[in-house]
């Protein structure tokens, strides 16, 4: 029978083949599996112009804001992993239209995914959806938001540089704060650090804001460069209204931060990262002190439980060189943080969280102190000039203001220094009457059926026990005996080395750093620590070429083919890292023999769907500077849902290929990784998540800490001929 699931018109969005993308409202109808559109409002028996069928292989991605002719608009490209040039890119001006239509769309492809088959056997997977737990607000520890596959018919520039290093994502590293900074659980959760002793201090109390300031001491930085600080408010909107504010750069931005003068977009890079110029309006003796500017680079994204990140950090541009009259001065981290709240009186409450940490550079700041601190106390009073503007406007149920900039003119670096910055102009907006109204609110639904915590780091994990933790030991896995691997045999080009503060290697690390789920996890959702590995981590190696490495487990005298001739089962897991230069970092885990029936010899004789639907990683950075560590965070991720990863099945191994590539927003996390990647300690563990009371309690498959790798110290592999 016949069900229309959602439809309403949407701006489709893509390029024709001469480069120029076009746009034309259309008439999209999801009807039972399949996805259609019209050039307008379907009649009995109207053909469809394109139509796409819905299956558990297809993925909805975010292609975040592409600006067409001033405009910005929020894509969505749906299309069948077999079959990735087969797609349709849809577009809305207001992101909760987008935000129903992926809604709607993953909730079709979950349906075709919840009856798994492995081995002849049907396997139902447990579903807990989040937000029901206490009354929390609905969050899935699974990010699909922060992943998303790069493919899209609408082509990017290849004129555009999206990073200085590698791959495809931000062209500077971003710190990514907010990631200790959940805002839901900071009265409800004991492993919170967003406002312990240890990193924050309330420094005052200012126009109904909370100010803080960092703690932590940051040698790498000059002087001149004060402390992070950062301003908590909340604000009676949504998230949605507020986000769609925090990026417009037009004349509304006057009305409530008191720090804008001027600004415009420099370079698009991708959906989700921009470099933007920007003029600080600061009042701190502008007779004698010059006016500041800063070009940065923005980057921006939509966590699951409805949050949003909103991220800058200074960088270089050609075409946005030193203005005259201007001292340039540098952001080294900022942006928002902005978290839903239970609502009250039925009005939508949102927590409001502005962080800068910034040199304002020139003479001011060597010889005045309170130069610095008084012009970062005016640019974080923009989170009170939020929750006023909001408090004096009556259209609540308007849709969020479109952030509107304009390009700056392209010219040589000193032909920048010589003229003027054409004046800020504001195009009429298009007429939205064809649009679909979109002042309901979005609630994201928890596609992974997981609402996993992030994991605690290593000391607070030795300095908070709780109640759970204790009932955990209790709960926790027995650990099987078995018969020891003789590892000696095995080596990678990447040394192992288990001293703490040995450098570019790797170490085995301890399954109690990750919690898991427990065996009782369906019915209170408590987690303990993993516990022992189901594999021996037997060598690391460090690769690089011009093209893409695939199956390098067929690569002759590797630890998967040494394995192999001594009995033994091995699970590659090849890390592909993209750019002009190729990386791949390939773990190699061995054991005697898989269990029959085990839900890793399922996972391991399973189809590609049920494995993208189970492979989980949990990643962690105990040592790093503070913004990479809050950029990567702890958060674990369903590698399969997130990333597209190709599976090998050799006769005594199974090699997982991780394409980082084909993510545009993976690809900006990395983008945050590799640039320091010299001064990091990272933790992954692999997992295949369990989701029935007969899989529980979760088990790793192994864990591994790479210390301060080297990118000179990768080589050139000598693959053998692929068989396939």
């Amino acid at each position: 029978m016949s069900k229309v699931v959602y439809e309403g018109w949407m701006v489709r969005y893509g390029r024709r083949k001469i480069g120029r993308s076009f746009i034309h409202m259309r008439y999209f109808v999801l009807e039972n599996r399949l996805l259609a559109y019209y050039k307008r409002k379907p009649q009995d028996s109207q053909v469809p112009i394109k139509t796409l069928l819905i299956d558990g292989n297809c993925r909805v991605e975010d292609r975040g804001l592409k600006t067409h002719h001033g405009h910005m608009l929020y894509v969505l490209s749906v299309y069948n992993k077999k079959e990735k040039y087969h797609r349709i890119t849809m577009a809305a001006f207001n992101i909760q239209e987008v935000l129903i239509w992926k809604e709607k769309i993953e909730s079709v492809i979950d349906q075709h995914q919840e009856p798994q088959i492995a081995n002849g056997n049907k396997y139902v997977s447990f579903e807990y959806k989040s937000g029901m737990d206490n009354g929390r607000t609905a969050s899935s520890s699974d990010h699909e938001c922060q992943f998303s596959a790069q493919e899209d018919e609408v082509d990017a520039p290849s004129s555009l540089l999206r990073r200085t290093t590698i791959g495809n994502g931000p062209p500077d590293s971003i710190f990514d704060w907010t990631q200790e900074c959940d805002s839901e659980l900071a009265n409800h959760n004991a492993n919170n650090q967003a406002f312990s002793g240890k990193h924050w201090r309330l420094l005052q109390c200012q126009n109904g804001l909370r100010i803080f300031e960092e703690l932590v001491e940051v040698d790498y930085l000059p002087r001149s460069c004060s402390r992070a600080m950062k301003a908590v408010g909340v604000v009676e909107a949504t998230c949605e209204e507020i986000f769609g504010l925090v990026m417009s750069m037009d004349g509304t931005r006057f009305e409530w931060d008191c720090s804008f003068q001027y600004g415009s977009l420099v370079e698009e890079v991708d959906g989700h990262t921009a470099i933007l110029y920007h003029r600080l309006q600061l009042d701190w003796f502008p007779l004698f002190v010059w006016p500041r500017d800063l070009c940065y680079v923005r980057y921006w994204r939509r966590n699951d439980d409805g949050s949003y990140v909103v991220l800058f950090r200074s960088r270089e541009h050609e075409n946005c060189g030193q203005q005259p009259g201007y001292v340039r001065a540098h952001v080294e981290s900022g942006g928002f943080n902005i978290s839903p709240l239970k609502s009250r009186n039925g009005k939508p409450r949102t927590q409001v969280q502005h962080l800068m940490q910034v040199d304002l550079k020139g003479w001011g700041v060597g010889y005045v102190s309170s130069f610095q601190q008084h012009c970062l106390l005016q640019m974080l009073n923009s989170v009170a000039g939020l929750r006023e503007w909001f408090a004096q406007i009556d259209e609540r149920g308007a849709p969020p203001r479109i952030p509107v900039m304009v390009n700056m003119a392209s010219s040589s670096v000193s032909s920048v220094k010589t003229q003027k910055i054409d004046e800020l102009s504001v195009p009429p907006g298009p007429s939205l009457d064809q649009t679909n109204a979109a002042s309901r609110n979005s609630v994201m639904m928890d596609e992974y059926s997981d609402e996993d915590e992030e994991q605690m780091p290593e000391a607070e994990q030795e300095a908070c026990p709780t109640k759970s933790d204790n009932d955990a030991k209790r709960t926790a896995p027995k650990e099987e005996p078995f018969e020891k691997i003789d590892l000696s045999c095995f080596s990678g080009n990447l040394r192992r080395d288990d001293r703490d503060n040995s450098r570019d290697c790797w170490r085995i690390s301890d399954g109690n750093n990750f919690r898991v789920r427990s065996k009782h996890f369906c019915f209170n959702k408590t987690k303990i620590p993993a516990g022992k590995h189901l594999m021996d981590l037997v060598a690391v190696d460090w690769f690089k070429d011009t093209k893409r490495m695939d199956h390098v487990a067929r690569r002759h005298g590797c630890a998967a083919q040494l394995a192999s001739e001594k009995g033994l089962f091995s699970l590659v897991f090849n890390v592909q890292v993209p750019g002009s230069t190729h990386y791949s970092m390939v773990f190699y885990f061995v054991t005697r023999e898989l269990v029959p029936g085990s839900l890793l010899h399922r996972f391991v004789e399973g189809d590609d769907e049920f494995r993208n639907s189970r492979l989980k990683l949990i990643p962690s950075v105990p040592k790093g500077s503070w913004i990479v560590r809050q950029s990567v965070g702890s958060t674990p991720c369903l590698l399969g849902k997130a990333v597209d990863c190709n599976y090998i099945r050799g006769p005594k191994y199974l090699e997982v290929d991780i394409d980082i590539g084909s993510s545009t927003v993976a690809n900006g996390v990395l983008g945050l990784v590799i640039g320091v990647i010299t001064t990091l300690v990272v933790d992954m563990a692999f997992l295949v998540q369990a989701n029935t009371t007969d899989e529980l309690p979760e088990r790793l498959i192994g864990a591994v800490r790479v210390s301060h790798i080297e990118l000179s110290s990768a080589i050139v592999p000598k693959l053998d001929a692929d068989p396939s």
